[in-house]
Order: structure tokens, then C-alpha cells, then sequence
């Protein structure tokens, strides 16, 4: 959270990955199809050691679509299976800094395969997503209940039970970007409208015009964890760790005061991003001025987190600030001026204000927008807020 794993980056589970071409080409592209009156016969194919995708469309029918080597392309799967097909694991996003042991959930609704990235092995590099992975024994298995049908063309296609949800931002990944549309990728990478419900049985409308290609900024959602493609010429003009601690420093250099107790405040070191220090900032999220941490204001017992704001009289929530640690969700280079409400993680203005306005698939059929560090979901006037820190007085 924020930057990081609760429990560190490990192996094929971590809080960021880097795709690179592999040593050996290990894509895999359609060959024959085979349609199947036996269950017998299906498992059959499907144990050849060959890719394949076994549609079942009643229980004396089953179309298998075999796979073959492609030495033009690399396959990347991404799930929440351990198994050595999976390159990427991924868990559930718990929202907020609630990362201990009691809140692991008990039913993850991300698929054991979600999804499939296949890479041009040549120049553009041009990565295309595909909803479903295969499993240890190299097969996609679509059962009775999965959403499938026959294209036009004869071919077979579906979709998952919970679905991969695709949005390419308009414009990029920059600070002119708009949110785009929500859609859902199918098992054959085609582009559909959502679903009535994430798992309703019901496909939406083939979108003809748009693509699986994914670009830099493109969000893809495997029901339980929300994940940012960010693109090497993108990430190459994008802000790093390194210009987020200058940032942090120049700040701190600056020595924000509080304006009732006079003293210095300072952003602590992107290391020390889980405990509240001393000469932390906090603010008061309704109204944006920083202070340093006093226990007076309270409202009521009720509300414990509703105080008063000394300098303005503003209710509303008092938190402490944190510094966005990931600099793939940065936009912009600006300086960190705005806080997510009402989680207190800082940023610049644009990137703050871009991600206040996307909606992130909630459940099943909810969308709100959520801090990009810590996955709060956002509330208040604009879901983030100026922040207004007070100089020193010399």
C-alpha cells in the first residue's frame, strides 16, 4: 500500500511488475478446432500438452479451439493462482491501510486465471490483453454456466465469470487526460459494453471501433484488484522515486508551521510511511489547512474523527498527510499541493484531480473513485483538497 505490499514484494507477488522480452518466444495463437460429443474426448485434446480453450455448451457438446507456438509473440498471465503459469500474483486490494492478518478476505472474487498480456516480440512492442489465463495443464476451461457464443465468423468466444474490465484514459497518461469508458475483454481479446452485473449471464454489445492494444495509463480491473499499465516511453517522461523524495525535501526545506503551535512540520522519509511521527502534518481535510497533530476540536463523542478547524471554523475531518510513494500514478511532476479526502495521501494538483474523477469498478456493479495509493474510497466536495500550509514566521 502506497508503494508496497504489506508484506513486502516477494517472488511473483509484488506491488509493481516489469514485463521484458523473454530469452524465448512463449506465445501461443488459434490452430484447429475440434467439436466434441464426450467429455472423454474433450480431456483428451485437452491434455495433449497443447494450448487450448475448451468451450462447453451442454453436456454432449464441447467446441475445443487448439493452440500453437508463436515465435512472434511473448505471454505474460496474471491471476491469483501460485502456479507456475502464473507469472504475476495478484491479491485482493483491501482498501484503505487495513493490511493486517484479521482483514484478509475469506472469498477473493480475482480469478485463480484472470487474464493473459501477449507482447509483440518486435518493435512497437504493441501488448494486447485477453481476458482468462491458462491453467497448469494449458487449458482454458469454459463450463456450462460461463457467458459464450459462435461469432459471425464460426469462431468461439466468452467471457469470465467476473470479467476483466479495460479503460483507456483519453489522451494518455498525462496531465491533459480525461477518464474513459469501462469495457470488458473477452477470452478472444474482442471488446464488449459491460455486463448488466459483473457476472450476469448476458454479453454486452461488441464495440467494433476499439481494441484490446493496451496504452500507457490503460486500467484493468480483475474484480478485487485494479491494476495501471503504465508503458517504458511513458513511464520514461513520467516523474521517479527519486525526483518524489526531492520533492519531499524541498517541502520540508521550506518549514511549514503549524499556525497554533508554532511548530516546524516535515513530510517523513518515504521509508517511515507507517507510523505517525511528531513533526508530522496533519490537516483538516473540509477546508485544507495543515497543522501540526492537537487533540482539541472535537465536535462530539460520536463522531470522533469530525473536528473544528482553529483557523476557520470549518468542520470536517483531521488526518495526517502522507506523500504518494508510487510515481507511476503521478501524471505530472508538480509539486505535492493536494490531499485525497479521506485518507490524507498527497500529490500534485493534476494528478490528484485526474484520479478524483475516475470511477473504479466497485463489487459488482458499483464504480467510485478511489485514492490510487491506498484505495480509499474518496468523499467530500471534490474528493480531494488544496492544501494551505502556513510559512515560518521569521
Amino acid at each position: 500500500y502506497n508503494g508496497s505490499l504489506p508484506n513486502g514484494d516477494r517472488g511473483r507477488r509484488k506491488s509493481r511488475f516489469a514485463l521484458y522480452k523473454r530469452p524465448k518466444a512463449n506465445g501461443v495463437k488459434p490452430s484447429s478446432v475440434h467439436v466434441i460429443s464426450t467429455p472423454q474426448a474433450s480431456k483428451a485434446i485437452s491434455s495433449k500438452g497443447q494450448h487450448s480453450i475448451s468451450y462447453t455448451l451442454s453436456r454432449n457438446q464441447t467446441v475445443v479451439v487448439e493452440y500453437t507456438h508463436d515465435k512472434d509473440t511473448d505471454m505474460f498471465q496474471v491471476g491469483r493462482s501460485t502456479e507456475s503459469p502464473i507469472d504475476f500474483v495478484v491479491t485482493d486490494t483491501i482498501s484503505g491501510s487495513q493490511n493486517n492478518d484479521e482483514t484478509q478476505i475469506t472469498q477473493s472474487t480475482i480469478s485463480r486465471f484472470a487474464c493473459r498480456i501477449v507482447c509483440d516480440r518486435s518493435p512497437p512492442y504493441t501488448a494486447r490483453i485477453f481476458a482468462a489465463g491458462f491453467d497448469s495443464s494449458k487449458n482454458i476451461f469454459l463450463g456450462e454456466k460461463a457467458a459464450k457464443w459462435k461469432n459471425p465468423d464460426g469462431h468461439m468466444d466468452g467471457l469470465t465469470t467476473n470479467g476483466v474490465l479495460v479503460m483507456h484514459p483519453k489522451g494518455g497518461f498525462t496531465e491533459e487526460s480525461k477518464p474513459g469508458v469501462w469495457r470488458e475483454i473477452s477470452v478472444c481479446g474482442e471488446v464488449y459494453t459491460l455486463r448488466e452485473t459483473r457476472s450476469a449471464q448476458q454479453r454486452g454489445k461488441l464495440v467494433e471501433n476499439e481494441t484490446n492494444v493496451l496504452q500507457d495509463g490503460s486500467l484493468i480491473d480483475l474484480c478485487g484488484a485494479t491494476l495501471l499499465w503504465r508503458t517504458a516511453d511513458g513511464l520514461f517522461h513520467a516523474p521517479t522515486q527519486k525526483h518524489i523524495e526531492a520533492l519531499r525535501q524541498e517541502i520540508n526545506a521550506a518549514r511549514p508551521q503549524c499556525p497554533v503551535g508554532l511548530n516546524t512540520l516535515a513530510f517523513p522519509s518515504i521509508n517511515r510511511k507507517d507510523v505517525v511521527e511528531e513533526k508530522q502534518p496533519w490537516a483538516y481535510l473540509s477546508c485544507g489547512h495543515v497543522h501540526g497533530y492537537h487533540n482539541w476540536g472535537h465536535r462530539s463523542d460520536t463522531e470522533a474523527n469530525e473536528r473544528e478547524c482553529p483557523m476557520c471554523r470549518t468542520v470536517g475531518p483531521y488526518v495526517p498527510l502522507w506523500l504518494g510513494c508510487e510515481a507511476g500514478f503521478y501524471v505530472d511532476a508538480g509539486p505535492p499541493t493536494h490531499a485525497f479526502t479521506p485518507c490524507g495521501h498527497v500529490c500534485s494538483e493534476k494528478s490528484a484531480k485526474y484520479w478524483s474523477q475516475i470511477p473504479l469498478p466497485h463489487g459488482t456493479h458499483a464504480f467510485h473513485a478511489a485514492c490510487p495509493f491506498c484505495a480509499t474510497q474518496l468523499s467530500g466536495e471534490h474528493n480531494c483538497v488544496k492544501l494551505i500550509f502556513q510559512g515560518p514566521i521569521d
